[in-house]
């Protein structure tokens, strides 16, 4: 037995029914498990049975040896979970052989399971009126995820929980949390502080604007704010283009208005503000309609270029034109005219990044710049546009503004603090938990006396309204499926605090400005695509507003080891902490074969042998031989004109792959609904 055992640093004993567990540890590990049974003698008790447990076998020893190891023993521990008459017990045998023992504070997982693993006040973790060690916690933590409807926790939500775990000592507050608990001491990831950056005000007073613009402004304000500062100093009304990135409600778009506005009212070229989406630009049409459409002709032009239900013709000779991008560039490559341009601001210039709408905003961009040197070139009168690009997320401002060709306005304030949060929770949690969150918010009230009011994201039309209809309080569902007056509608019940929540899509992602208070992730991808850093920025900076809120509150529901399309190679769990602890991206442009082509066939529509200057001067890097090699293989182009094949996937902004199949099925007589059945199924795929 001494052979066997040797040197003993622990000997551990614990209560475990009518006998004792023993465990000898030696250099940290254990290299003995065994059971004890003492027996009443005339001089007390003593050792009864000693065996040794292998496996699921019990080995009997002489008694003897229990006694030659704990004579071996460093220090013998017996845990404070052994009864305290037993202890008793325990302490009168190892009295009998002059031995002294130390209770300790142990968790009873580890003792029960054979393992000594005492617990200090630092280390040990509550649970269910007990206290256990922190890798049993761990352990638990685990299987209660498992038993949960959420499913497996990966990489970095794991890590986040055991954080809070080792943080709170309280293993029940912390499973609380996977059943989309929201104890906000928990949930609390991280509070963004405001910032402010030291910028002397311009006072509107000294601008030297057209007089009924200047009126106006002063009006409205007595100084412009920092970023609007920055632009005045760095030459805005000297007509210099300029990227202007600033967070979410610093005022980037009084930038362009400012610059736009005034160079059409003297009669300098008219204003395009040009934004991504339909819904935006038709909350910027109003925005100019009510601000100067009594000194000012304003128009829209989408991609059906008509304003949503009223049948307004898109009118080209308008002092002011709010359009989506794909509405101007339809209207360059099908040679609309638009007059002379005296400023183009394009609202978020990061979509440069984005697979698929980035090559055809960098084409925009090249093909307007050449439109409008074109008319300089014939017009004496016209000396070409100012570009104002906007942004409130860009990873790499410096390059950008360079490929831009324009001067940098950086301003990095965020106008209010924003707490962001994390909790667990699967789909069908989910609603019940927004809910409690818009009734929580919409119950309190700002020092300025506004009531908190819920943007919800979520990644579908009918989640919006799925999770409208759950609410408790008033919520409307918004998003580009309504038509303009039901969202205009739902933007007036909420700006009159009306509307507790909306809930929407990426639509409000892009700056439709609702006051929010309180931003709650119900899923962290739009459609079938996760959320990049710049968007997930961008949406969570709708949260807290300097003249409504005190702070803005920001929530992500996650649901452990979720995607919502095969195609995700991670899991919303993964994603949520990559998005919190993530870098901002790059805006880079980059083009496949497939986006060369497409760009470069846009570019020949519009200006011929000049297409290649459009594409160097493109933000990315255009393989411009290659595509031009491609549009004359596939007949696009028969030297540097369109076919009349090319000329029709031009206009329809259509990539080769479904120019072919559209081609395929007019060959094979297909009917055009089966056509269009047939590409949506293969777009499913």
């Amino acid at each position: 037995m001494s052979k066997q055992v040797g040197r003993v640093d622990t000997l551990f004993l614990h209560e475990a029914g009518d006998d004792f567990l023993v465990v000898v540890r030696r250099d940290g590990e254990r290299v003995l498990r065994g059971r004890l049974e003492l027996k009443e003698t005339g001089a007390g008790p003593r050792p009864g049975k000693f065996r040794i447990t292998r496996g699921s076998t019990e080995d009997p020893r002489d008694p003897d040896q229990f006694v030659e190891i704990a004579r071996r023993a460093a220090r013998i521990r017996i845990s404070e979970q052994t009864s305290k008459r037993r202890r008793e017990e325990l302490r009168e045998m190892l009295d009998g052989y002059q031995l002294e023992a130390l209770v300790v504070r142990t968790c009873r997982y580890c003792a029960a399971d054979g393992r000594y693993s005492p617990i200090t006040e630092e280390t040990a973790i509550a649970t269910d009126r007990e206290h256990i060690c922190p890798d049993c916690a761990k352990r638990e933590l685990e299987r209660e995820l498992d038993l949960s409807a959420s499913g497996r926790l990966t990489g970095a939500a794991q890590d986040r929980l055991e954080e809070l775990l080792l943080e709170t000592q309280d293993l029940d507050r912390v499973t609380n949390l996977l059943a989309g608990g929201l104890d906000p001491e928990l949930t609390r990831f991280d509070t963004v502080s405001a910032t402010t950056d030291e910028v002397d005000p311009v006072e509107t007073s000294t601008l030297d604007l057209h007089p009924e613009l200047q009126r106006r402004t002063e009006g409205r304000f007595e100084t412009l704010l920092p970023v609007q500062s920055l632009a005045v100093d760095n030459g805005l009304f000297e007509e210099r283009d300029q990227l202007v990135v600033s967070a979410t409600a610093t005022g980037k778009t009084l930038v362009g208005e400012l610059a736009g506005v005034d160079r059409a009212l003297n009669g300098d070229g008219k204003l395009l503000f040009l934004v991504p989406l339909v819904a935006l630009a038709n909350q910027k049409h109003e925005d100019f309609e009510d601000r100067y459409g009594d000194v000012l002709d304003v128009t829209i032009r989408v991609g059906a270029s008509r304003i949503n239900d009223d049948g307004n013709r898109f009118d080209p000779g308008a002092d002011v034109v709010v359009g989506t991008y794909e509405g101007i560039d339809h209207a360059l490559r099908t040679g609309k005219e638009l007059g002379d341009v005296g400023t183009v601001v394009i609202d978020e210039i990061h979509t440069l990044k984005e697979e698929e709408r980035g090559h055809r905003l960098d084409g925009l961009i090249s093909r307007l710049k050449y439109y409008c040197e074109q008319r300089a070139e014939s017009r004496s009168s016209y000396d070409g546009a100012q570009y104002v690009y906007l942004s409130a997320t860009v990873g790499n401002p410096e390059s950008l503004a360079e490929r831009l060709r324009a001067t940098l306005i950086e301003f990095e304030e965020r106008p209010v603090p924003i707490e962001r949060h994390v909790t667990f929770a699967d789909g069908r949690e989910k609603p019940d938990i927004i809910n409690k969150l818009v009734r929580r918010e919409f119950d309190s009230e700002s020092s300025k006396g506004y009531r908190g009011q819920t943007i919800v994201f979520t990644n579908s039309r009918r989640r919006c309204h799925q999770i409208a209809r759950k609410l408790e309080y008033d919520a409307a569902p918004y998003h580009a499926g309504l038509d303009y007056g039901q969202r205009k509608r739902v933007e007036r019940q909420f700006g009159d605090q009306d509307l507790a929540a909306v809930v929407t899509t990426a639509a409000l992602a892009a700056g439709v400005d609702f006051p929010a208070s309180q931003v709650i992730f119900d899923s962290l991808a739009m459609g079938i695509e996760w959320l990049s850093v710049q968007e997930f920025e961008q949406m969570l900076g709708r949260a807290g507003r300097p003249d409504y809120h005190d702070k803005g509150t920001v929530y992500l529901l996650v649901e452990p080891d979720c995607s919502y399309h095969n195609s995700m190679e991670m899991t919303e769990d993964e994603v949520a902490f990559k998005l919190l602890k993530g870098e901002m991206e790059d805006v880079v442009t980059r083009y496949d074969e497939t986006a060369a082509a497409e760009e470069t066939l846009a570019n020949v529509v519009v200006a011929g042998k000049r297409a290649k200057r459009l594409n160097d001067r493109m933000v990315g890097e255009v393989p411009t031989k290659h595509a031009i090699g491609k549009l004359l293989q596939w007949e696009f182009i028969d030297g540097f004109e369109p076919t009349p094949l090319g000329g029709a996937v031009c206009r329809h902004f259509l990539s080769p792959s479904d120019a072919f199949r559209i081609l395929d099925c007019i060959r094979s007589g297909t009917e055009p609904y089966d056509l269009v059945a047939e590409m949506e199924l293969q777009d499913a795929f």
